[in-house]
């Protein structure tokens, strides 16, 4: 399978930049748009692959040149700049497969703690550090969308939204069912215990989404809301749970302060998440976009994260494993989202041949 086609990115670039010259191309906005961002992104890519090209031929006949008179200096310097190529490769390598539909939104998080009480909403709360993490290493926006404090510890829930280049394209590879194995700081008796927390992943849609609801189809509460800690954010109802009762689906949201502003963005996340499921519906690709629905419990997991008794972090998908845990729950899960992508591509998983 051939995952980088320069002849047919120049095609595709070129028929774009035709047909954006022509009179009628904004009379669909929404289409036009797309159009644009997919011709600027196909532009990107290519002059990326040039520039990694002439930096690949210019090495190649400075080794050619030296090669038959040893200098350690000049040795050096190649070996630096060999290893500042391959590093910029693997970037780009990562960017040819972020070509999915929805790849460029931001993503909106959701992560939910399974049976266990304490020990699975302590283990959604690491869940949702790791995810702080991972965006405060890769400079994304973090707004909180959602948190509702657990007993004792941890969360009972939380959802948050990631804003920067293609986040979605890189998270899409963490929803499911998330497996901890390890011994509890909650038991006296010290003794292993196995928790399980799932995370739901959604690209957030921007623009016109071509979708209707029905007033009488939402069911709107409103609450009190309260921060992360017990920290009290407003002493009015300002809180708000919209529940879509033809689909079930529940978008809860307390960041702002105002019950006004709180719907507005539960609205907004309401639409995208039922433009997704019409989608999926039309296209029978459930399983490409949201993934398979699976109960938090054992045997459904994609990922199991172990601390005893030996430290590894294993992707059941893609059998991609990691022996730092700590390393991966402080936020270093582009190993995972790399392999995750590779394995969508191509159907390869880890160690196999290509």
């Amino acid at each position: 399978m051939t995952l980088f086609d320069l002849d047919k990115l120049k095609s595709q670039a070129s028929d774009l930049e035709k047909e954006i010259g022509q009179d009628n191309f904004w009379a669909n906005q929404r289409e036009a748009q797309k159009k644009i961002n997919l011709f600027n992104s196909l532009n990107e890519r290519i002059k990326t692959f040039d520039e990694l090209n002439k930096v690949y031929n210019d090495l190649i006949e400075t080794y050619l040149l030296v090669k038959d008179n040893y200098d350690e200096e000049l040795h050096q310097m190649l070996s630096s700049e060999v290893e500042d190529l391959e590093k910029r490769f693997d970037e780009f390598s990562v960017e040819v497969l972020l070509n999915g539909e929805y790849d460029e939104c931001n993503a909106i998080v959701d992560i939910h703690p399974g049976a266990g009480g304490t020990e699975s909403q302590d283990w959604a709360e690491m869940l949702y550090r790791m995810y702080i993490r991972f965006a405060e290493k890769n400079n994304f926006k973090i707004q909180m969308i959602d948190y509702l404090e657990g007993e004792g510890a941890g969360l009972k829930s939380v959802s948050f939204m990631l804003k920067g280049k293609k986040v979605y394209g890189m998270l899409k590879s963490e929803k499911g069912v998330h497996r901890l194995v390890r011994i509890s700081p909650f038991d006296a008796s010290g003794r292993r215990h196995t928790s399980f927390a799932s995370v739901e992943v959604t690209p957030e849609i921007v623009g016109d989404i071509d979708i209707n609801i029905d007033e009488k189809d939402l069911k709107i509460d409103t609450y009190r809301s309260s921060g992360a800690g017990g920290q009290n954010v407003n002493k009015t109802d300002s809180a708000v749970r919209m529940t879509h009762l033809p689909t079930g689906i529940v978008v809860t949201c307390q960041n702002e302060r105002n019950q006004i502003k709180n719907r507005e963005t539960a609205l907004s996340i309401l639409k995208s998440r039922l433009y997704l499921l019409k989608q999926e519906e039309q296209r029978k690709k459930i399983s490409s976009i949201q993934g398979e629905q699976k109960n938090i419990e054992w045997g459904s997991q994609i990922r199991s994260y172990v601390f005893c008794p030996y430290t590894m972090v294993k992707d059941h998908r893609t059998n991609k494993d990691v022996g730092n845990a700590a390393s991966v729950l402080d936020g270093n899960i582009d190993p995972f989202i790399n392999a995750y992508l590779n394995w969508i591509s191509t159907g390869k998983k880890e160690g196999e041949e290509a």
